[in-house]
């Protein structure tokens, strides 16, 4: 099971432009690394509505995938909204995985994204929260600025090292 740590935050905290700067870092290591992004938007359509896919989703299929020389395609029901659950089922290869939102997840720890200071601090109300990503001032533990991307990088493979194998499997 791959090493899962999440990042959450209020909207347009900059947790893409973090998850994705860290991601570009992690794959610079030489690391396997997938990324899951949770939404509350429902409806969402990956492909217009004439296509192939599109028209066997609709017809009733459980799981619709659609294979391409350089991409590979999975439409299908969430194991519940079970982090987990949906890294166990479809990431087992990855060496890390980064989670952006899903701050209910259990058993994951969290790193809160903060720019806004008169937004309320989740590690004040979401379990987990062991590390904080801001350039505001008062932030308590360990704090990292939103451009120190190495030692943010530095800390999360040191984590990673020092996780128990299969932690969360």
């Amino acid at each position: 099971m791959p090493f899962v740590l999440c990042f959450i935050g209020w909207h347009n905290s900059g947790k893409t432009t973090l998850v994705s700067r860290v991601v570009g870092r992690l794959k610079a290591r030489g690391l396997r690394v997938a990324v899951i992004k949770s939404t509350k938007e429902r409806g969402l359509v990956a492909e217009p509505p004439q296509t192939d896919t599109a028209i066997h989703h609709r017809a009733g299929a459980d799981a619709v995938a659609l294979v391409a020389p350089d991409q590979f395609l999975l439409r299908t029901a969430p194991p519940a909204k079970d982090l987990l659950a949906i890294v166990h089922r479809y990431f087992s290869a990855m060496d890390i995985v980064l989670a952006e939102g899903f701050k209910q997840a259990e058993g994951v720890d969290k790193i809160e994204v903060r720019r806004d200071a008169a937004a309320p601090r989740l590690s004040e109300q979401v379990a987990g929260v062991v590390a904080t990503v801001t350039d505001l001032p008062g932030a308590d533990g360990l704090v990292f600025g939103p451009d120190d991307i190495t030692a943010l990088v530095d800390w999360i493979e040191a984590r990673r090292a020092s996780e128990p194998e299969n932690r969360h499997g």
